[in-house]
Order: C-alpha cells, then structure tokens, then sequence
C-alpha cells in the first residue's frame, strides 16, 4: 500500500490542528500507521500554520517534501499559493475560497494577491475551490469550517464517509458534535 501524504495549510485559529487530529484518528481506525507533524508560526496571531499527515502501512516520517503531496487541504486562498509547490503533479487541491489578509494586507502595506485561483489552476494538480465558511454558515457555526473542509477532503480520497463521521465524532467536544457532523455532511455532498 503506498503511503498518502496530506499537507493541512492555514493560518492561526481556523482548525488546522484538529484536522489532523481527525486524520490521525481515521488511519488509526483504519489499522494504518500514521505520522503528524505540525509546524506552528505565529499561529495564534493569525499566522501561518502547516501540517503535515501522513498514512499507510508503514510510515517512518510524517514530514513532506516539495512535489510530495497527494492532497493539500487548505483553510485560506494565500496559503495555498504559498504551499503549492508541496503538491505532486496530478494532486489535489481542496482550497477555501475564504480570504484572511496577512498583518502586511491589514496595515497597508502590501496588496492581497488577485487571481490566486487562476494561479493555482495553471498548475499541473486538480484544484476544488470550496466555500467552507459557508457551508460552516449553513450548519450552524462558523468555527465548523474544518469539519466542512475535511468531508470535501474524504469525498475527493474516496473515503468511507461513516468512518470519517466517527473520527469526528470522537475528536470534538460532545457539545460541537451534531454541528460538526452536519458541518462535514455538507462538505461531503459538495461537488
């Protein structure tokens, strides 16, 4: 069985670490060997923060090289620009069109980059735009737009969709799980 690699990209505060934590709850539940490898910036300022999965059979490291990646699952529209070289041709990119400008962008001092999309779709990858805060709006709670992004991220691995519901379900607070669910639901029927 060959290894996946997942990269998890973000900034501060938008759930990155629990996603992994659910990843590695899946592949444990699975009986796969799993590595995480969590790389924090300055990431309860709102900066970047990267997260490195991986799963399989046997894993000896968790960290990715650059054109590595099978699947980048990303928070933020910059931060996917940042990291795409991460990806390896015929990848996937599962991308939140949600934009969080940087400290520079706030205080004026650079310009948020336009057509970061388009950048992304001259790429040699598959590129799934998705509106998690949305979807994370239509459940119920804006801070569910992890549990969103993971379920597009389960639909496009070809996942076991109740598996993934498990590993959610066992990996947020009792209080949050209804809305997590409905949250990862929503993300799981995006097309």
């Amino acid at each position: 069985m060959k290894n996946t690699r997942i990269l998890i990209t973000g900034v501060g505060g938008q759930g990155t670490l629990l996603t992994s934590r659910i990843l590695g709850r899946v592949a444990q539940m699975r009986g796969m060997d799993v590595k995480l490898s969590e790389v924090h910036g300055m990431s309860q300022r709102g900066g970047s923060v990267v997260t490195y999965v991986t799963l399989g059979e046997k894993v000896y490291s968790p960290l990715i090289e650059p054109g590595q990646a099978d699947f980048m699952l990303t928070f933020e529209q910059l931060e996917a620009l940042r990291y795409a070289h991460m990806v390896a041709p015929g990848g996937h990119i599962i991308v939140n069109t949600q934009r969080i400008s940087p400290m520079p962008v706030v205080t004026g001092a650079a310009a948020y980059p336009e057509g970061i999309l388009e950048t992304l779709a001259a790429k040699p990858v598959h590129i799934h735009p998705v509106d998690a805060l949305a979807m994370a709006m239509e459940a119920g709670n804006p801070k569910t737009v992890n549990t969103a992004m993971i379920g597009a991220l389960a639909r496009w691995m070809q996942s076991d969709k109740e598996l993934f519901l498990e590993a959610v379900r066992t990996c947020v607070p009792e209080k949050t799980r209804a809305v997590n669910e409905k949250a990862f639901l929503i993300g799981w029927e995006h097309p």
